[in-house]
């Protein structure tokens, strides 16, 4: 099964050589890391990232900020990337369990063997294409993803997981069948939760806002998250993919996160009377 692009030539360019100087262009954005990652390390420390997924010309910057200090620690066997479920459709979480997802800039294979037994691993999660299929949370990490991997000669795999419920149960259930899985197979992960922050409100309001919740998320209290997001009725999106990537990287053994970027939208329109709020985050042991 061959997913095709949903999103192509509207989030990010369509065509494979304009991609990828889009791509660089966010590296060297005032808002990203201000450089292109010459080369891929291999420490290893990181467990999980926290991206947004709008398109590229307005939080392609900011993402790039996570996807840099991975490639300055090294590339994993595979990446769980947990997007939110905007379409409705599917599952209440839905994985795919096998196939490839198409982009410009080439195929990338899902890890039919961690995806089959995360499932298994799992009492939510199903297998469900269909949620995936308009679904564009996920499909804009891969670009980024496969440009490391270009700089690497290490093949890379990953595995797509689409939350429409976002409760902790829920997330719990995601977080600890990842680090399960990850513990049977003797595999090396990366868990990568795509979310935006605060929509549609003025730039101050978001702002002050969604410090409270990156806080929370540099506290590395997914507990402490959903009770400020809720009181302060914040419109993060994948609140749920950011909690279970939090329980994972902590069951991997990571005690550290650093927020490496947050901006808004308007920072690149110019428009701050409501905007959406970006963020960056890594996970270390």
């Amino acid at each position: 099964m061959i997913r095709k692009p949903a999103v192509a030539g509207l989030f990010y360019e369509g065509n494979p050589d304009s991609l990828k100087k889009q791509i660089e262009a966010c590296f060297k954005h005032q808002l990203g890391p201000g450089k292109i990652p010459e080369k891929i390390g291999d420490k290893r420390n990181i467990t999980g990232v926290v991206v947004p997924h709008a398109g590229y010309a307005y939080s392609g910057p900011v993402a790039v900020n996570s996807y840099y200090q991975i490639a300055e620690d090294g590339l994993p066997e595979t990446f769980i990337v947990i997007g939110p479920n905007h379409t409705g459709m599917g599952s209440g979480v839905s994985a795919m369990l096998e196939g490839t997802w198409r982009t410009p800039m080439g195929d990338m294979e899902i890890d039919q063997e961690f995806a089959q037994k995360m499932v298994q691993n799992a009492g939510i999660i199903d297998s469900d294409p269909q949620a995936h299929i308009q679904e564009h949370s996920v499909e804009v990490q891969l670009p980024f993803l496969q440009y490391l991997q270009k700089k690497s000669s290490a093949s890379l795999e990953f595995v797509p997981v689409c939350m429409w419920m976002q409760d902790m149960e829920t997330a719990i259930d995601v977080g600890n069948s990842i680090y399960e899985t990850a513990e049977e197979l003797n595999r090396d992960v990366v868990v990568v939760a795509s979310t935006d922050f605060t929509h549609y409100r003025p730039r101050e309001i978001a702002h002050k806002n969604d410090m409270q919740v990156l806080d929370a998320i540099k506290s590395m209290d997914e507990n402490l998250m959903f009770s400020r997001v809720a009181a302060l009725n914040i419109t993060m999106c994948g609140y749920g993919p950011v909690a279970a990537a939090m329980i994972a990287s902590k069951k991997m053994g990571a005690s550290n996160c650093e927020v490496e970027r947050y901006a808004t939208s308007g920072d690149t329109t110019g428009d701050y009377s409501s905007v959406v709020g970006y963020a960056s985050a890594v996970f270390r042991r």
